[in-house]
């Protein structure tokens, strides 16, 4: 996942940034209320927000209520350092998706993020269609097409390309695609991704010259 880290602790912000991207997420890392709803707002690709409430600049709960009154549906994990049942409400009520008191395990904090992504993942294949320039795919009833025509794809070609459109313009790592595509624990090597990446763009013909390596990294999908 692409996560915003939004904590004015500077040690904690270091230690929940190294420790996800030990994880394999991205992670954007700010003290600042304002700068993270530019950032959330700005549509870099953002898949949850790990927002503390006490911040030197506006409150989180602001935050979270600015993007919610601005139509923002990302995922919020709220962090506080207060356990009342006021404080939780408040957060709640403010957008918050979920609320976690310090100070806390992180197997907690990775697994609420789980959670969210599994319920995001849900809502996203309840909308059913992401397209990018000729490339049309159905995530309800599986679908994909190229300029109108269809193309067969196996399972784990399926759950790449889904993973690169859910992201347009975000180089994904190998690391994130092999969670992607393959979420169970197989043991297997970045060679395995550039291998059905190589199938993927077979298949979709003039319409590979969207998806684009990054050397060293991963790929990219062109911007919708």
């Amino acid at each position: 996942m692409h996560l915003l880290v939004v904590e004015d602790d500077p040690r904690l912000g270091r230690l929940l940034t190294r420790m996800l991207e030990e994880e394999r997420h991205l992670v954007e890392l700010t003290a600042s209320g304002e700068e993270a709803l530019e950032i959330a707002e700005a549509g870099s690709g953002i898949d949850a927000v790990i927002l503390d409430i006490g911040l030197p600049d506006i409150s989180g709960i602001q935050v979270a209520a600015r993007l919610r009154r601005a139509g923002s549906r990302l995922p919020i994990l709220m962090l506080t350092a207060r356990d009342s049942v006021e404080d939780r409400v408040k957060g709640l009520d403010a957008g918050a998706d979920d609320y976690l008191v310090k100070p806390f395990a992180f197997a907690e904090l990775s697994a609420r993020l789980r959670a969210l992504g599994r319920r995001v993942s849900a809502e996203g294949r309840a909308g059913g269609m992401l397209t990018n320039g000729s490339i049309m795919l159905d995530e309800v009833r599986r679908l994909v097409t190229v300029d109108g025509g269809p193309v067969e794809l196996s399972p784990r070609e399926f759950s790449l390309l889904e993973c690169l459109l859910r992201h347009p313009g975000q180089v994904m790592s190998r690391g994130q695609l092999l969670d992607y595509a393959w979420p169970y624990g197989d043991i297997l090597t970045h060679n395995t991704v550039d291998t059905y990446v190589h199938y993927l763009r077979q298949k979709l013909g003039s319409a590979s010259e969207r998806l684009s390596t990054v050397r060293g990294v991963g790929y990219r999908m062109a911007d919708a």
